[in-house]
């Protein structure tokens, strides 16, 4: 089990994910400070495409309201695109600092590798020159 784990990593380009991660944590960072400056309520014209079905609709009472309702909708989803846009921040940082503790943790394991042999050799020489 270990065997396929070990193949899928020593598969993974590690040095274009470590290149790329600050810029993932960047471009996650530009996306939230553009989303969470901008206001909550954004006025844009009624299109002429738009006619009411009745005249009730054509009431300035009805409008005021329709507007209301439809500013509370556009707020609602300005809330929700700010969450989201959060969200994507900090799986963006929590991506670069997976990252680098996977670096971390390769660079370890050559060493500890290295290490291993040179063990092993001086176990050999050692026992060889016993015999």
């Amino acid at each position: 089990m270990a065997i396929g784990w070990l193949t899928v990593l020593s598969q993974v380009p590690w040095t274009e994910v470590i290149n790329n991660a600050p810029k993932v944590a960047d471009g996650a960072k530009k996306l939230w400070k553009s989303v969470s400056g901008k206001s909550s309520v954004a006025s844009t014209p009624k299109s002429a495409s738009q006619v009411p079905a009745s005249a009730e609709a054509l009431s300035p009472v009805a409008m005021e309201a329709r507007i209301r309702e439809l500013e509370e909708v556009v707020g609602e989803l300005h809330a929700q695109m700010v969450a989201s846009s959060e969200l994507m921040k900090q799986l963006a940082e929590q991506n670069t600092q997976l990252v680098q503790r996977i670096e971390a943790n390769r660079v370890r394991t050559l060493w500890l590798a290295a290490l291993s042999v040179a063990g092993l050799v001086i176990a050999v020489v050692a026992l060889s020159s016993q015999a």
